[in-house]
């Protein structure tokens, strides 16, 4: 798995997540399947089949949680660049052919939340804008087709 870049506080929120996965929700899920091996005859239990079904998809998003914070790579607010765009960065972009703009913010594909503008580095905007720096165009294929934006600023 190749490294992946994300912030600190996304690494952290990361981090939560699987401790809680962990310590509560893995006590949560055994106190089930102990319940359910109550009910008598495992063959047709279908309380216990749940639980051992709950019980693999934990295990595997324990799983994948453990190798996506292995493999982070950990951008330091202070290193987040102003001059090209990065994780991190909060950019100002307009659409070529109107005075609309949008402030959206790169974040890694985990912390990613539309409504507050924060897109992921592998959304089709996110891609394209990587690498700009202000007053470069860039484009992005829309369902709606070629959509053109200009890089208006760069902060963190």
């Amino acid at each position: 798995m190749a490294k992946k870049q994300m912030s600190r506080s996304g690494f952290e929120k990361l981090q939560n997540e699987l401790q809680y996965l962990i310590t509560v929700r893995r006590a949560e899920v055994a106190q089930k399947l102990k319940e359910a091996r109550g009910f008598g005859d495992l063959s047709e239990n279908a309380e216990y089949d749940e639980a051992k079904n709950e019980q693999g998809i934990l295990e595997a998003t324990i799983a994948q949680l453990e190798a996506t914070i292995e493999n982070a790579e950990i951008v330091e607010d202070d290193n987040i660049s102003i001059d090209e765009i990065g994780i991190g960065s909060i950019i100002k972009v307009k659409r070529v052919g109107s005075d609309k703009t949008e402030i959206l913010q790169i974040v890694s594909t985990n912390e990613t939340d539309a409504k507050a503008g924060k897109i992921s580095d592998e959304s089709p905007i996110g891609k394209a804008a990587l690498k700009k720096k202000v007053g470069d165009v860039f484009s992005v294929e829309a369902p709606v087709g070629e959509l053109k934006f200009e890089v208006i600023e760069i902060s963190k």
